[in-house]
């Protein structure tokens, strides 16, 4: 009997097959990246197969309009939302296809291995098209893995299941809403305002996408609100005691306040009182600092971003090729807590070879500094945390390096013990004021020695000598003056949580979107400040360019019930999407409805289109 095995990239392929097959024949090659590897292997069920193991490249087809004069741009973009549709295989995969179609041909089952995700499960049901195109009576399974380690792919070929058809169903739908909006609105404004404004001859297009126009929306949102922030001035107490030999600093519980004589007779009482400040509380308590959650795909990007000062389409692109070299699991994940059942110690055995962390590893895995992983909200179903699978300390380059060392910490971390600490508070009373001071003092630091990335410093103790009742003699008071802050622009993990928060994109696809926008030149790169910076260090925010503000101005002022820059109707199409890839929704019935959502709001746009031309010029001209 002979088998097909099917990944989605060549690298896990080869992978796979040198995994089950212990040594392969290659053929091929097939295209300029793709092989054929030949083995046998005994899988359950079906005995000792002659199977190969081949791959392809992402996605097979693309969809396309069935009348081919829809792609053009003289076709009239209002009817893209009923024109049939149908799919084709892309040019630069045609060799892919037909080489899964001859393989197919004299095969009996064919079996996938894709990324475990919905993404991949689609992909799947791609390479079944093509298959049963030479061999429709092909009997199809499924292998489910999260990582390329040799056990876990052998237990994988052994636990085969069916194609997840609902996850499938829920990316057709999401394609098919993308394909057709994103061509009706791009199209539209491409025309209307390319022939408004010569500026933009340069572009080619002048794209919509209904997950573009919310990340840059969120964008401008922070930026408008910096530019019109006005200051307020305020006015803040602070004051200094001697307890023993020693000053202690303490801070207004009244906070800050903000007009000017209030604060002034306020001080004024206090000064002139002639009392000294008296203790009226004093607590002392342990306290603690978390250690980190088990890893996802957004907190990853989010801590890459932050502490690698990589963009987070640079730290997936490099998560995902560590773990085509078997270094790490599955990177595209949602789930932040390990299953009860999954054996981490052999994991944390491998890290004791590492010549930088070793030590650290023993003392989890032969000590007792080991502790069970936290527990968050989120579980796909599909994969794990993402965590190391092997030691390595030779990488490809310095930025794999940096990720997978994140990696690494970050899941020695999670099994690791929390910081601990004991903070004291004494609460003071300057007649009728109140002021209080606090003191930190880190007792144990554990998880904070392997993980450079959060910081939690100790202020040390308090004075001694403090208790209840107590006088203290005034060294310094002040009536200090300051001003409120304008908040600061975007920077990547904020633009990461917010999407999160809001349902733009997935775990999989919030760094492309980021990426897009920058791309299409809506938005760039800046300091703090706003201006474009060269170095990857500096350039850690983002600010709109006069065409992206223009756009979200533009569509803003049309009065569409909810506006395509606000992260409202992507969210409530996410969430239809979850529903039918639980099987809870069908794909025919959230497409439709959203289509006439969408063609309602375009049918207003066209007719409102005025409103984005008059933002686009005022920001361009």
């Amino acid at each position: 009997m002979k088998v097909l095995c099917v990944a989605e990239k060549p690298s896990v392929a080869k992978a796979v097959a040198n995994i089950l097959g212990g040594g392969y024949t290659t053929r091929g090659p097939v295209d300029k990246y793709l092989y054929n590897y030949d083995f046998q292997y005994d899988f359950p069920g079906w005995g000792v197969c002659d199977a190969t193991m081949t791959s392809v490249r992402g996605h097979l087809t693309d969809s396309i309009f069935v009348n081919k004069e829809a792609q053009q741009f003289t076709f009239n973009p209002g009817k893209l939302f009923t024109e049939p549709l149908t799919t084709e295989v892309k040019d630069d995969m045609k060799k892919v296809a037909r080489n899964i179609m001859n393989e197919a041909q004299g095969a009996s089952k064919l079996l996938i291995w894709t990324d475990c995700d919905r993404e991949g499960e689609y992909i799947g049901w791609e390479v079944v098209q093509e298959a049963i195109k030479r061999n429709p009576r092909i009997e199809v399974k499924r292998a489910v893995f999260s990582d390329l380690e040799r056990s876990h792919v052998i237990q994988a070929a052994r636990g085969l299941r069916e194609l997840d058809m609902n996850a499938v169903n829920a990316v057709a739908a999401r394609m098919e809403l993308d394909y057709r909006t994103g061509f009706a609105f791009t199209r539209l404004q491409t025309i209307r305002l390319k022939q408004r404004f010569p500026v933009l001859g340069e572009k080619k297009v002048v794209s919509y996408g209904s997950c573009q126009f919310p990340t840059l929306g969120f964008v401008v949102e922070r930026y408008l609100a910096r530019t019109n922030f006005v200051e307020e001035p305020f006015w803040y107490m602070t004051l200094k005691c001697r307890v023993q030999r020693r000053h202690m600093n303490l801070t207004s519980k009244r906070g800050h306040i903000f007009d000017r004589a209030s604060a002034v007779a306020l001080y004024a009482r206090v000064c002139e009182s002639g009392v000294l400040p008296k203790v009226t509380n004093m607590t002392s308590r342990p306290t603690s600092k978390y250690r980190p959650l088990p890893l996802t795909t957004v907190e990853l990007l989010k801590l890459g971003s932050k502490s690698l000062k990589l963009p987070s389409k640079t730290v997936l692109k490099l998560a995902e090729e560590l773990y085509q070299q078997s270094f790490i699991s599955y990177p595209r994940t949602e789930t932040d807590q390990f299953s009860d059942d999954m054996d981490l110690m052999p994991l944390l055995a491998k890290q004791k070879n590492s010549t930088i962390w070793g030590d650290y590893a023993t003392t989890l895995v032969d000590g007792d500094a080991f502790c069970v992983p936290r527990k968050g909200r989120n579980n796909d179903k599909a994969h794990p945390p993402i965590h190391p699978i092997a030691s390595c300390e030779n990488f490809k380059t310095p930025d794999h390096k940096k990720v997978y060392e994140l990696i690494a910490r970050h899941f020695m971390a999670c099994c690791s013990k929390d910081a601990k600490g004991q903070q004291s508070t004494v609460e003071v009373d300057w007649h009728g004021e109140q002021f209080s001071a606090t003191g930190l003092v880190i007792l144990e630091r554990n998880f904070l020695d392997i993980y450079p990335y959060v910081k939690w410093t100790g202020s040390g103790e308090l004075p001694p000598g403090l208790e209840v009742g107590k006088e203290l003699p005034i060294v310094e008071s002040m009536l200090s003056q300051g001003k409120t802050s304008p908040p600061s622009l975007l920077t990547e993990p904020e633009l990461l949580a917010l999407m999160d928060m809001n349902g733009i994109g997935t775990d999989a696809t919030m760094a492309e979107h980021i990426g897009t926008i920058v791309q299409r030149e809506y938005v760039f790169r800046c300091n703090a400040q706003g201006q474009e910076a060269t170095g990857r260090a500096k350039a850690e925010h983002f600010a709109p360019t006069p065409l992206g503000q223009a756009l979200v101005e533009g569509y803003d002022s049309i009065g569409l019930d909810r506006s395509l820059t606000k992260p409202f109707i992507r969210r409530d199409f996410e969430t239809q999407l979850g529903q039918v890839a639980k099987g809870e929704a069908s794909k025919d019935t959230v497409v439709e409805a959203s289509l006439r959502s969408f063609k309602d709001m375009f049918d207003l746009t066209k007719a409102q289109i005025i409103k984005l031309e008059r933002a686009v010029g005022a920001r361009l001209q």
